[in-house]
C-alpha cells in the first residue's frame, strides 16, 4: 500500500486550468505507479518512499526539488525528511541549494552517517563524499515559482512584513507512506519551504515527529501545511501516539492533529498509513494534492475535498 501528497493549499478548482490539473493528476499517477512497482515486486516500503518522493521532486508542479518556491533573497533552499518504521531509523537534510533529489540525501544521512540531520553546507559537503549528483541552482527555476516571488514581496512592500511571508497558502510539499509485504511501514516528505521565506527559515518537513514520522507499531506519517504550527503541535509523531497511548483509530488520530494544529492558528494536511493498510488524508484547505495505490495496483487521484 502507498499513499502518497502534493501539498495542502493546492490551487483550489476555480483558479487551475483544465491542463494543469490534467498535469498535476498525471504526475500524482506517475509517483504512483513508479512506487508501487517497488512494493509489487516485493521491495522495501523505504525503498516504495523514497522513489515516489523522487518523482514529485523531479516534476515542477509542486512545492519541491524542482518545483521548488523561492526564498527572500531568490534562492531555493530545500529540506526533506525519511524514516523506517522497522528500525526507528531516521534522516533529515535542510537547507539545501545544488541536490536534484533531497529525499535521497536524507536517506544517505541515515544509512551512512551517525546522524539523523545535517543542514547547507555540511549537508553538500557530505552528499559529495558520498558521490551524490549535483545540478546548478538554475535547474531549481520556474517562471511561475519565481512570478509568486515577486508577488510576494510586492505584497510586503505595499501592506507590511507579514502580508509576504507566505504563499497564500499554496504550500505544496510533497510526501508518502508506504506498508510492505513485510509489514513494515515507511514515510518520507520533501519540501522547498515557503515563499520569501527568511534567515535560513526551516518549517517541519525535515524535523523528525514534526513532519514524518514512522513507526510500525503505530502508522506512518507525512504532514503538509504551515511548518510553524505542525512543529509546535509535532504532529506527525501525535499521530502515532494518539494511536500508541489513547487508542484512537488512525482515522480519530489524524483528525485530532488536524484540528490540534488549526486551533494553534494552522492549517494544512497529512497522509497518514497503518500496519493493516488503512489510511487517512485529512486536510482543513481548499485542497490537497493526493493520491493512493491498493495492493492490486488500483490508483485513486483526488485534489479537492472530493
Amino acid at each position: 500500500m502507498l499513499v502518497i501528497h502534493g501539498g495542502a493549499g493546492a490551487l483550489p478548482k476555480q483558479k487551475r486550468t483544465p491542463e494543469q490539473e490534467a498535469e498535476v493528476r498525471a504526475a500524482l499517477a506517475e509517483a504512483l505507479r513508479s512506487g508501487h512497482e517497488i512494493l509489487a515486486g516485493g521491495g522495501a516500503a523505504l525503498d516504495a518512499v523514497e522513489t515516489a518522493v523522487r518523482a514529485l521532486e523531479d516534476s515542477p508542479h509542486f512545492n519541491a526539488g524542482k518545483g521548488a518556491v523561492f526564498s527572500n533573497a531568490g534562492t531555493n533552499e530545500l529540506d526533506a525528511s525519511i524514516m523506517d518504521g522497522a528500525t526507528l531509523r531516521a534522516g533529515a537534510v535542510a537547507g539545501l541549494t545544488r541536490i536534484k533529489n533531497p529525499v535521497s540525501l536524507a536517506r544517505l544521512v541515515m544509512e551512512k552517517s551517525r546522524h539523523v540531520m545535517l543542514v547547507g553546507t555540511g549537508a553538500e559537503t557530505f552528499a559529495r563524499e558520498q558521490g551524490v549528483d549535483f545540478v546548478e541552482p538554475s535547474y531549481f527555476h520556474t517562471d511561475r515559482r519565481w512570478k509568486e516571488l515577486q508577488e510576494a514581496q510586492e505584497r510586503e512592500r505595499t501592506q507590511g512584513s507579514d502580508a509576504g511571508d507566505l504563499d497564500e497558502i499554496h504550500y505544496g510539499t510533497v510526501g508518502a507512506v508506504a506498508l510492505d509485504r513485510a509489514g513494515n511501514l515507511a514515510a518520507a516528505t520533501s519540501t522547498g519551504g515557503t515563499t520569501n521565506k527568511r534567515f535560513g527559515r526551516v518549517g517541519d518537513t525535515p524535523l523528525i515527529g514534526c513532519g514524518t514520522y514512522a513507526d510500525n507499531r503505530t502508522c506512518a506519517v507525512s504532514c503538509t501545511g504551515k511548518g510553524e504550527f505542525f512543529i509546535r503541535a509535532a504532529a506527525a509523531h501525535d499521530v502515532s501516539a494518539l494511536v500508541a497511548y489513547k487508542g484512537l483509530s488512525l482515522a480519530e488520530a489524524a483528525a485530532e492533529v488536524i484540528a490540534k494544529q488549526r486551533a494553534l492558528g494552522g492549517e494544512g494536511g497529512l497522509i497518514a498509513l497503518d500496519a493493516a493498510g488503512r489510511f487517512a488524508m485529512p486536510f482543513d484547505t481548499a485542497a490537497m494534492y493526493r493520491g493512493h495505490v491498493d495492493a492490486t495496483g488500483r490508483i485513486v487521484v483526488a485534489i479537492d475535498a472530493e
